[in-house]
C-alpha cells in the first residue's frame, strides 16, 4: 500500500512553507499527502501580511473525514494558531491514538511574524506535547517549551532531555539558529542521544526548512523507517533542498523540494 500522511497546518500563499511545503515533501518521498488546513496566510518571502484562522469545527471535520475514509500512517502538525484549534486537534489525536504524530511547534515565521496567538503557547505545552511521538522545535521554540535559555550545543542537549522528561518519546532540537556553530541537530529519547552533524549553508533561501524537515521525517515514518533513519534521511533531504533553492523572492526564499529533479 502507498504510505499516507496527513498534515494539519496553515496555508502559505508563497508556497515555501506550511501545507504547500508539506505536500511537496510528501510527494518527493512518494507518500500520499492529505491536509487539514488550520489557517490561511497572506505571505511572501518577506513577511506575513494577514492570517485568517479556519474555525475549529471545520479543522476537526477535515481530520475526521480523511482519516475515516482514506486513513493515515502518520500525522504531521504545523501551525495551529489558536487555543480552540489546539484543543480540537488534541481531541482528534487522542481519538486516533494509533497514528504516530510529528509535532513541529510552529510559533513564528522566518521573518519574525507570530503564528501562534497569545495564550496558545501554554495550551500547546499542556495539550499537545504529551500526544507527540516526535517534537521538532527550533531553538526559540525549544527555549519557550523547555523554559530555558539556549546558547550552546550543550544547552540544546539539556533542553531536549528536559522535554523528553515531560513524556515526549523523541525530541529533535534543531541547531539552525545557533549561528556560531555548524548546523547540527540533537535527537534524543529516554534511551537515545544522537548528534546529526552537517556543515552550515550560508543562504537566505531557508523559508520553510522546519516544515519541510518535519514533513520529511513524517514521510519516512509512514514508509516504515525507524526514528533515527527517518531523521537522518530527512536532514540530508533538507540539506540538498537548500543547496538547490531556486532563489525566488526578495526575502527568505523557498527551498527546492525536489532536489536532483529539474525536469
Amino acid at each position: 500500500m502507498i504510505p499516507r500522511a496527513l498534515t494539519i497546518a496553515g496555508s502559505d500563499s508563497g508556497g515555501g512553507a506550511g501545507i504547500q511545503a508539506d505536500l511537496k515533501t510528501f510527494s518527493a518521498f512518494k507518500v500520499y499527502g492529505m491536509s487539514a488546513i488550520t489557517a490561511v496566510t497572506v505571505q511572501d518571502t518577506q513577511t506575513v501580511y494577514k492570517i485568517m484562522a479556519v474555525d475549529a469545527d471545520t479543522v476537526a471535520q477535515q481530520i475526521d473525514v480523511v482519516i475515516q475514509d482514506i486513513g493515515a500512517d502518520v500525522i504531521k502538525i504545523g501551525m495551529l494558531f489558536s487555543e480552540d484549534i489546539i484543543n480540537v486537534v488534541a481531541d482528534r489525536l487522542r481519538r486516533y491514538s494509533n497514528v504516530p504524530v510529528v509535532l513541529d511547534p510552529v510559533m513564528r515565521a522566518k521573518g519574525g511574524a507570530s503564528l501562534l496567538n497569545r495564550g496558545a503557547e501554554s495550551q500547546m505545552r499542556e495539550q499537545l506535547l504529551p500526544l507527540a511521538t516526535l517534537l521538532t522545535p527550533n531553538l526559540p521554540e525549544a527555549e519557550a517549551l523547555a523554559q530555558m535559555v539556549i546558547n550552546t550545543p550543550e544547552d540544546m542537549r539539556r533542553a531536549g532531555l528536559a522535554l523528553v522528561q515531560k513524556g515526549i518519546p523523541y525530541v529533535l532540537v534543531k541547531g539552525g539558529h545557533l549561528e556560531d556553530y555548524p548546523a547540527d541537530d540533537f535527537l534524543c529519547s529516554d534511551q537515545t542521544e544522537l548528534w546529526l552533524r552537517r556543515e552550515r549553508i550560508r543562504s537566505v533561501h531557508t523559508h520553510g526548512t522546519g516544515c519541510t524537515l518535519s514533513s520529511a521525517i513524517a514521510a519516512g515514518i509512514a514508509q516504515g523507517q525507524d526514528m533515527v533513519q527517518a531523521v537522518r534521511n530527512a536532514k540530508e533531504y533538507v540539506f540538498r533542498a537548500i543547496l538547490e533553492a531556486p532563489g525566488f523572492g526578495h526575502g527568505h526564499g523557498p527551498l527546492w523540494h525536489f532536489p536532483g529533479d529539474r525536469s
